[in-house]
């Protein structure tokens, strides 16, 4: 029986990088989780031991907060391109870099009505994402957003699915949906060949996620998912795919009966846990192959 090295790769997770430009007495925070990761010719350090073309974890955290300060880090797939490009060129047997960024949304505090100059507050746990994939002299961009709660209280419906002996779920045609949306849209084609503005394509595509969930009468959170990705596609043809995972966030009738009162579709309780987990892809028929853009697969 013959074994081999399979694909691998290595990187430093989750970089916490903040940093704060200056000008004059305004100041601009930015808040990022940056994780690398790297392949190629690495075959002797997991075979022998060997280290001499391992670039240490160490170094790619440092090489995150230099280019930090060299340049200003501008729109997250802009420094995710630049840290990629940079490994590739510069490690002889690093041939593939993935870079994945979390941009952490801060506002500023309002006081007296007037936005506060260096003070900041969050509000939710939403964040803008990006992975960038570089490989030899290509690259390849997946944006997306994390942790975009939503809910509608009507237009959402289930019903009509099968029952066994272990079914109990009610069927309804007026229930609260509500989830917590990650997105990822891979964009079509090498960045390199076209002029793309990263954070207006976020709030259009951002904006075209809410209005899809808002407006679709829904039979499903499938129909949904499956709504919300093609109304993407359709409006922007620079994505080749949308891929969603939507847990759904159950609201569940109380039962007011033993104190007698009726329970008009008014009085929920939210569970947290289990949940039902819904993922599926949008993909444009003519969209090129995603290649090494696969966030979820080793390099």
């Amino acid at each position: 029986m013959g074994i081999s090295l399979g694909p691998n790769q290595y990187g430093k997770a989750e970089v916490r990088l903040v940093t704060v430009r200056r000008d004059g007495p305004v100041h601009h925070l930015r808040d990022l989780t940056v994780s690398t990761a790297l392949s190629g010719d690495l075959a002797a350090t997991h075979l022998t031991g060997d280290n001499s073309a391992v670039l240490t974890t160490d170094a790619q955290k440092n090489t995150v907060y230099a280019f930090a300060k060299q340049q200003d880090v501008g729109e997250i797939e802009d420094f995710a391109l630049r840290l990629g490009r940079h490994f590739v060129a510069t490690q002889e047997a690093i041939t593939g870099a993935r870079i994945t960024v979390a941009e952490h949304a801060w506002e500023r505090i309002p006081v007296d009505g007037d936005p506060h100059d260096h003070a900041f507050s969050r509000s939710g746990g939403e964040s803008r994402t990006t992975t960038v994939t570089v490989h030899a002299d290509r690259a390849w961009v997946v944006s997306g957003v994390d942790g975009l709660t939503v809910l509608k209280s009507g237009g959402s419906e289930f019903h009509s699915f099968p029952r066994d002996e272990y079914t109990t779920l009610a069927e309804t045609d007026d229930r609260i949906l509500a989830t917590a949306v990650t997105a990822r849209w891979r964009y079509d084609g090498d960045p390199a060949d076209r002029d793309v503005d990263w954070a207006k394509n976020h709030q259009e595509i951002r904006r075209t996620l809410l209005q899809a969930f808002a407006t679709k009468h829904s039979l499903s959170l499938q129909q949904t998912l499956y709504t919300m990705g093609e109304a993407v596609l359709l409006a922007r043809p620079e994505v080749a795919e949308v891929r969603l995972s939507l847990p759904n966030k159950h609201h569940f009738l109380v039962d007011l009966s033993p104190f007698g009162l009726e329970n008009h579709n008014e009085v929920f309780y939210a569970a947290d846990r289990p949940y039902g987990l819904i993922e599926g892809t949008a993909v444009r028929d003519e969209a090129e192959e995603p290649g090494p853009a696969r966030t979820d697969a080793v390099l």
